[in-house]
């Protein structure tokens, strides 16, 4: 699972339309809801199969109509693989003629790329809904068409719900129909709606350049890879994002290098399961054997032989640029063979950061959840990769309350915790989703009061010690990558470390490493260095040392 952080907003796309045709010819996944003009007939069961058979390049979709001219704004909710896929669309809807606002009122078409990991995510959705029904009705009553629409995870859900519930809702678009969005968005223009969720069992996106939507970044994130195959029991993303599917390394490094020409100094290699990452594409690597999986570790399906494994993709993507650091997420602890761990020793602009989502530190709830390990297995792990690369800073996912789970299970949990001392951590209550195998087999028996009083204990024993790890930093150099001005001070600047904790210091004159007599100050996307000499939890603070280099810093460990 990945980090779910707070609901993100960027200028964006698309609209929603109401209406209705009954017995319309609809395109896949459109239904007819009305008795106005039959919907524009999209492609057929054929466009989707053609794309699996071996050799046969995929079609694209045909719009039905001329490129747009309309005024996007587009909001993303959830994790960072929804703000990738905001950028996909974006620039699938750029190339068909779109412009794009960052003013929610100037919008012709309004879209919320949407999240379903747990019911609060989509319940901030339905919230949202309410106040643009009331924006979309002053439009109405100034004869200014305005369009809704929902896309990502929650439309793949909840596609019926949405259209029949919010009859605001104009599209609806699923994580593999992007490239559709050009036909939708006409089919709306004629006041029906349209949807597409179907799945694809190929679909990577690999030939489109996203649009980075933070224009002057120094960091940026780069999908490798969709869809998920570990079926853990509690876990909607096999059913909104569907099979595991890998883009092709080629297509990977072309992306990467263009960042790297824009000035970006950070890229993060995204995937739901980001370590099992395997690239099909060229015929030479098809015979090659299946991965080792981590000691203690199995999986609910076969291994699956043959690729471009994810230690190749890493090793590729570091020799771009020595000056720009890589980190990725989220993988599982399952897919740690030797190769990656070294591979991050030795490298020094791959950060010595690693994701080990946990989930629980009891051995039972683990079995429950289908995770593929045992507490000792996941200790032994830990353990490996601390000795494989000294100083790793190690961050974690844990749920709390699940389905079954003892006040026993919950206290191995607390005690985990405080055995590995991780530097970052990301802890949520139980929500029981739809389709999930935990849905269909297991009771969600904790009562919600016992989840939040767990979810709390989790959290304080967390803090507890990550201020540990961190303040044993104090008194350290650390090197950061420069990303802006501190929210809470004009006078400060801040960044992270390697670590990927963050650290507040100075904006400050400094000397340039480099021997520059003139002094400095630093910018965002520059090295600096830093001396800790304070910590929290969450946060570093430092004195200001000097401007470097990510190569001359290595140079002198």
């Amino acid at each position: 699972m990945l980090p779910w952080g707070r609901a993100l907003r960027v200028a964006g796309l698309l609209r929603p339309a109401s209406g209705a045709a009954r017995r319309a010819r609809c395109g896949p996944g459109e239904r007819p809801v009305g008795r106005r003009a039959a919907l524009p007939a999209g492609p057929d069961l054929r466009h989707f199969l053609r794309g699996a058979v071996a050799g046969e390049p995929r079609p694209e979709p045909q719009p039905d109509a001329a490129p747009g001219t309309g005024r996007v704004y587009l909001e993303t909710y959830g994790c960072q693989m929804n703000v990738n896929d905001t950028e996909i669309a974006w620039a699938i809807l750029q190339k068909n003629g779109y412009t794009r606002t960052k003013e929610l009122d100037e919008a012709d078409v309004i879209l919320l790329v949407t999240c379903s990991v747990r019911e609060k995510a989509e319940q901030a959705i339905w919230n949202r809904l309410r106040h643009l029904r009331a924006l979309k009705a002053r439009r109405q009553q100034a004869r200014l068409p305005l369009r809704i629409g929902i896309l990502g995870c929650m439309a793949e859900r909840l596609k019926e719900e949405i259209l029949h519930r919010e009859k605001l809702v104009d599209i609806v678009a699923g994580p593999d129909a992007y490239r559709d969005l050009p036909r939708l968005l006409a089919v709306a223009e004629s006041g029906q709606q349209a949807a597409n969720v179907l799945l694809s069992l190929d679909e990577t996106y690999a030939d489109i350049l996203p649009v980075q939507t933070s224009a002057g970044g120094t960091t940026a994130f780069v999908s490798i890879m969709r869809g998920c195959d570990n079926m853990c029991s509690y876990c909607i993303v096999p059913f909104t994002r569907g099979r595991e599917r890998s883009r092709p390394i080629a297509s990977i490094l072309q992306e990467v290098r263009m960042l790297s020409d824009q000035g970006v100094k950070e890229v993060t290699l995204l995937g739901q399961n980001v370590n099992s990452f395997r690239d099909t594409s060229e015929v030479q690597f098809q015979s090659a054997a299946a991965p080792v999986l981590s000691r203690g570790f199995s999986t609910v399906y076969k291994a699956k032989p043959g690729g471009l494994r994810f230690a190749h993709l890493l090793d590729q993507v570091s020799r771009i640029d020595p000056e720009m650091r890589i980190r990725f997420t989220s993988p599982h602890p399952k897919d740690f063979p030797d190769e990656v761990l070294q591979l991050i020793q030795e490298r020094h602009n791959i950060c010595k950061q690693l994701h080990l989502p946990a989930q629980s530190g009891s051995t039972r709830v683990l079995e429950a959840m289908r995770r593929g390990y045992t507490r000792e297995a996941y200790l032994e792990l830990v353990h490996h990769v601390r000795e494989s690369i000294p100083g790793v800073s190690l961050s974690s996912d844990f749920i709390a309350g699940f389905c079954g789970e003892t006040e026993e299970d919950h206290q191995q949990t607390v005690s985990l915790l405080r055995q590995v001392r991780y530097n970052v951590g990301f802890l949520f209550a139980y929500s029981m989703r739809q389709k999930t195998r935990a849905y269909h087999r297991l009771q969600d028996d904790v009562p919600a009061d016992i989840k939040q009083r767990r979810l709390e204990e989790l959290i304080t024993v967390f803090r507890e010690e990550a201020a540990r790890a961190n303040e044993a930093m104090v008194g350290q150099s650390q090197l950061v990558l420069v990303e802006g001005p501190s929210k809470r001070s004009a006078s400060e600047l801040c960044g992270r470390n390697d670590g990927n904790i963050k650290v507040i210091f100075p904006d400050a004159e400094i000397e340039d490493a480099a021997g520059c007599k003139a002094p400095v100050r630093a910018q965002p996307g520059d090295y600096v260095l830093v001396k800790v000499t304070s910590a929290s939890s969450q946060t570093l603070k430092g004195a200001l040392l000097c401007r470097t280099t990510l190569s001359r810093f290595a140079a002198c460990q």
